[in-house]
């Protein structure tokens, strides 16, 4: 494998013309992967080569690059080698496939908003569950769907009463472009939903044919600026010292899925991410196996 990087980096020096500080950088880059490579083959029991080194391997590289802390402009760099690197060894006949394919890099500029601790997350819940108003169950509600499915907040107010199968757990939502996906909720979640709507949603309806689930006092529809509002007064009663919007809720659902141990394909699932190019990289994995990856990663599944 270290003879395949020289190789390359041979191939950059003569047929490309480029530098020895930037020979240098691809040489620290692709040494660095093939170090976790080899790490994972040992894991897996299977002798390390480039050949068993799949599109998996590669998002698994990047979420280790991303939890040691690296700065995106220097996980982008580091992609951006190995993206060059399995290219060459595809045009060399080396690899019949290219693991980066349709893998994109680091968006650089614009940072992930701070994902919420799962303690911070559990105190932020627990703030309209201290009160029995309608106001605060239906509140209770919408923070614990948010958390459970990692929903946008677009399709968090888009929700009607039928999207959500209390029953069997699952939440119907439609991300970008009008994409249906079911995504599981855990059991607290179903709950506290269950009796907004059998206690506190009829006490709001002003009309029969009026299908939104989550409803202002006024009987409409709860707009997404009502629920920014909400979330940063139970943010601020819950004294977390960061800025807190529905979207620190999705981040924080996704980073605490993988931390779990869901792999990043179910994640990506569950998200319904409306990037082609990024939905492109995971495999369609079937209802019952995210279910059951849900089941054994969300912090909040467990309880009863």
């Amino acid at each position: 494998m270290k003879v395949d990087i020289e190789s390359f980096l041979n191939y950059l020096t003569v047929e490309k013309g480029f530098s020895g500080n930037t020979i240098e950088a691809y040489r620290n880059d692709l040494t660095q992967l093939l170090h976790f490579a080899e790490k994972e083959a040992s894991k897996k029991s299977i002798i390390p080569s480039w050949d068993n080194f799949n599109r998996q391997s590669m998002l698994s590289y990047m979420l280790n690059l991303k939890e040691r802390n690296y700065a995106v402009t220097t996980v982008a760099r580091k992609v951006a080698a190995a993206k060059s690197f399995f290219s060459f060894m595809v045009s060399e006949g080396k690899l019949r496939e290219d693991p980066t394919e349709n893998v994109s890099s680091p968006k650089v500029g614009k940072p992930l908003p701070d994902a919420l601790s799962i303690s911070q997350v559990r105190q932020l819940i627990e703030q309209p569950a201290k009160m029995s108003t309608p106001d605060a169950r239906r509140d209770r509600a919408m923070l614990e769907l948010l958390y459970a499915s990692g929903m946008r907040v677009s399709e968090l107010v888009s929700l009607n009463l039928g999207d959500v199968d209390i029953n069997n757990c699952f939440v119907r939502c439609f991300g970008k472009g009008s994409k249906e996906r079911m995504v599981p909720i855990y059991p607290q979640s179903a709950k506290t939903v269950d009796e907004y709507i059998k206690e506190v949603r009829p006490l709001w309806v002003h009309r029969e044919t009026e299908k939104a689930l989550f409803l202002n006092q006024r009987g409409e529809r709860l707009t997404r600026q009502g629920l920014w509002q909400i979330l940063k007064n139970y943010a601020k009663d819950a004294g977390l010292d960061k800025q807190v919007t529905p979207h620190t809720l999705r981040h924080s659902f996704a980073t605490h899925m993988l931390s779990g141990g869901a792999d990043l394909r179910s994640v990506q699932e569950l998200l319904g991410h409306a990037n082609i190019s990024t939905t492109q990289i995971y495999t369609h994995l079937t209802s019952e196996h995210v279910r059951n990856t849900y089941e054994k990663a969300h912090p909040r599944a467990k309880q009863s």
